[in-house]
């Protein structure tokens, strides 16, 4: 099994009410893993959020943390609720409402990876998802909470920055006419997640460095943007999608030759973002 549920980078001294997360770049695929699934380990990595820690690991040096999954997401998906369970993967589950995630197959234990291709050739016990989400899922989601409410508590309002990357296919069709091709996808659940506010501050951070940013559209924010973004409390959260193309090669899952750029340009948006909210504590203070 994955040794670790998640790892924490924290800044030598927190000065930011930001808290950056990148729930699946994991890639621990443990050899018990990669033997029960049907897939090579090249296809089993598609949907992994690959190096997404690496563009963000800047944060603490704008002190604020990082928090990274150490468990991958065809093992389990963080970003999901722990009671989506799907019953064409695991023995016992009762078939419930409609929910398009979980009758894609990607649910809290992923029945498949991009591109519809299964992960396993039979079912699943529910002691075997029960104890993927006991060992990983909670306490990564316990730890995002404390990083939240240890910055609140300290500045009055916590932003979760929820890191992402998207296939580049995943905006074929999305763009029409002289509209230009996004690089970043902002979600904000349309509003619901984040104030008006923190969203023209972080999409004027990736538009600053030269990025192209959309918002909402086609990623507007799953599990944890819903479940963390309360921007009544003053907890916002955003979730960032980062188009694959402009720093990997999506098919051997490696750095292209823009990585180092790309990341020098995200480590300014980092470091911009990092600053939102100190202001507002300056004020208090004085």
């Amino acid at each position: 099994m994955p040794k670790v549920a998640y790892e924490v980078k924290h800044p030598e001294r927190r000065t930011s009410c930001v808290v950056f997360a990148s729930p699946h770049s994991g890639r621990d695929y443990p050899s018990s893993f990669l033997h029960s699934t049907v897939l090579d380990e090249m296809a089993i990595r598609s949907s992994e959020d690959a190096f997404v820690d690496q563009l963000f690991e800047v944060a603490p040096q704008a002190g604020a943390p990082l928090l990274m999954a150490g468990a991958p997401r065809a093992y389990v998906d963080l970003n999901r609720s722990c009671d989506e369970l799907d019953p064409a993967l695991i023995a016992g589950v009762r078939r419930q409402g409609h929910n398009p995630r979980v009758a894609s197959g990607l649910g809290v234990i992923p029945r498949v990876v991009s591109n519809g291709r299964a992960i396993y050739r039979g079912k699943l016990t529910m002691a075997e998802a029960e104890r993927r989400i006991d060992r990983y899922w909670r306490p990564y989601h316990h730890m995002l909470q404390t990083l939240l409410d240890g910055a609140h508590q300290q500045h009055g309002q916590a932003i979760l920055i929820d890191c992402h990357s998207m296939p580049h296919e995943a905006m074929d069709g999305v763009t029409r006419g002289a509209m230009a091709r996004p690089d970043v996808v902002l979600g904000d659940r349309f509003g619901a997640a984040a104030s008006g506010e923190v969203m023209d501050l972080v999409e004027s951070a990736f538009a600053e460095a030269g990025f192209t940013v959309a918002r909402n559209a086609p990623f507007a924010g799953a599990y944890i943007t819903q479940a963390y973004g309360r921007p009544s409390r003053n907890q916002h959260a955003v979730q960032v999608e980062i188009d694959r193309a402009i720093y990997m090669n999506e098919s051997l899952i490696r750095p292209n030759s823009s990585f180092a750029a790309v990341q020098e340009r995200l480590s300014a948006v980092v470091s911009k973002i990092a600053t939102i909210g100190q202001k507002r504590v300056r004020l208090a203070a004085e």
